[in-house]
């Protein structure tokens, strides 16, 4: 039965006080996000300056991402219990500070750690980012700020490759990639400013933060000993003791919530999440899709740059047609989905697990010279197939989640998807270098590469198909809704269920409704 077809409501505006909070949050996301999309151009230049090995350039890329996982939840729970603001200020400075700090490495190990701290920086502000937008606005107008950061992160990441690519064709390599982490300082100091001076005043929530210090480290633990064989390969017996203590790690981390739950406790995992089939599907589908996507960009811009040769700022005018088609295609999203439904996330990433396929295969058969343009225009299809279905999966995914469990559900999805990237990046890279090394050509170890991230992609089809079949029996339950979409109506996402990368990290439950689609003419 169709909903009835309500009156449209006057466009909502945004006061003064709104406007200032609103740049606060979408400059705090700029920042942190173009940092990483920045970095995957400079890569081979930094690897040659710091004679850096590969297991240091995987903890160079996936640290960051492990670091800024595992902080968001912790941050959005303090931040729920002391007020936003100085967490957000503190966070932003220590990023920033540490900016400088990557800028002057002169040791790889230097540089290990100070993306580890960059990440948590960013974990940090970006959980206080989404907290404070669900804090100070409400109905439509928390959806179209929730949508401005997620358009905000799609900019950053377009504009991180040719900004890269730029910045080293203009001063060089050797300090080419030293300014590249020098170009959030001048972003970081002046948003640290406007936080200041515009967030709201902290308002302290509960009084205990009520944080699973305990699941925390059992969560980063596993995801450590999954990371460790692809930095460092083991022999076979080393790999049988790494699987045998992951799990014990992951079996330590369900008795652990399970007791936590039983007691009365705020587990780290809230159980009915894990209880919800179309969360936990679409969570599983998001982690393959973002750690896939993540790791196949790192491992082109370093075959562009090492196989064929190609200047920084050229690989990164072929990886820019990705980033673009996403953008738009995100925008676009709603627009697919009032027709196509929950099947709009499986075709975009059957899309997605192809266009990686035959990208592996197209540089190992393809003539050199074409290389570029036939693999710029995969990447224009491949983004707009991820941007089309990430925005969709991700509403899904939120609206679904329980309601007693809707304050972490999307500080889980954002954690969940940050571990997925550090775990594939450490693989992705691993097997491109060291196929590299190996004697077997920078082709063959790109088309390995490419044809690992295709399973991972096709991992995320077969979970997306389970949770088509978990949505649809929930929605025919007595007392559901079903899709609340309808013919030229708009899925406008609201509460936690954003649009984009970031889905929703602040961990508090003051302001969390779950994600609620409503249908809109």
């Amino acid at each position: 039965m169709k909903s009835p077809i309500s009156t449209a409501a006057p466009r909502e505006r945004f006061d003064a006080t709104g406007r200032r909070v609103l740049l606060v949050c979408v400059a705090g996301g700029f920042t942190t996000l173009l940092d990483q999309s920045v970095l995957n151009t400079s890569i081979p230049a930094l690897r040659e300056s710091l004679h850096a090995q590969p297991a240091h350039l995987q903890w160079i890329v996936a640290g960051y991402s492990l670091a800024f996982g595992l902080a968001l939840v912790p941050g959005g729970r303090l931040g729920d219990v002391w007020g936003r603001k100085w967490f957000f200020v503190t966070g932003l400075a220590v990023f920033t500070a540490v900016s400088v700090l990557s800028a002057t490495a002169t040791e790889p190990w230097v540089l290990v750690a100070a993306r580890l701290l960059q990440g948590v920086g960013a974990g940090l502000v970006n959980s206080q980012m989404i907290g404070t937008i669900q804090d100070v606005f409400h109905g439509q107008l928390r959806a179209r700020a929730l949508g401005m950061y997620a358009v905000t992160g799609g900019l950053a990441f377009a504009l991180g490759p040719p900004i890269g690519g730029a910045v080293l064709a203009a001063v060089g390599p050797e300090f080419g990639w030293r300014l590249t982490f020098l170009l959030n300082v001048p972003f970081g100091l002046a948003t640290v400013v406007l936080a200041a001076r515009c967030l709201p005043r902290p308002r302290p929530g509960a009084r205990h933060a009520n944080l699973d210090v305990v699941g925390l480290l059992l969560v980063a633990a596993l995801t450590l000993v999954l990371m460790l064989p692809f930095v460092q390969p083991p022999a076979w017996t080393g790999r049988l003791a790494f699987a045998a203590g992951a799990a014990v790690l992951l079996g330590a981390l369900v008795g652990w919530q399970r007791r936590q739950a039983r007691a009365g406790g705020h587990p780290l995992i809230h159980p009915a999440l894990t209880r919800s089939a179309p969360y936990a599907l679409g969570t599983a589908v998001a982690m393959a899709q973002f750690g896939s996507v993540v790791a196949a960009g790192l491992v082109l811009a370093m075959f562009l740059q090492d196989g064929l040769g190609l200047s920084p700022m050229v690989a990164a005018l072929v990886a820019l047609p990705s980033a673009v088609s996403m953008g738009v295609a995100s925008a676009l999203a709603w627009r697919v989905v009032q027709r196509f439904g929950r099947r709009t996330v499986t075709a975009g990433m059957t899309v997605s697990a192809l266009v990686m396929l035959t990208g592996g295969l197209v540089v190992r058969w393809g003539p050199t010279g074409a290389l570029p343009w036939l693999l710029a225009a995969l990447q224009l299809l491949g983004g707009a197939a991820a941007g089309v279905m990430s925005a969709t999966n991700q509403a899904y995914v939120l609206r679904h989640a329980p309601a007693e469990a809707a304050g972490v559900s999307g500080a889980i999805l954002q954690m969940a998807q940050r571990i997925a990237a550090a775990v594939c990046v450490s693989a992705l890279s691993g097997v491109y270098l060291r196929a590299t090394g190996g004697g077997g050509g920078h082709r063959a170890a790109y088309t390995y590469a490419s044809v690992v991230c295709a399973a991972v992609a096709a991992l995320a089809v077969l979970a997306s198909v389970f949770a088509s079949r978990a949505v649809a029996r929930e929605d025919g339950r007595p007392g559901r809704s079903g899709e609340a979409t309808e013919p030229g109506g708009k899925a406008e996402v609201s509460g936690r269920a954003s649009t984009g990368e970031a889905a929703g990290p602040g961990a508090g439950g003051r302001s969390g409704q779950g994600g609620e689609v409503r249908a809109r003419r």
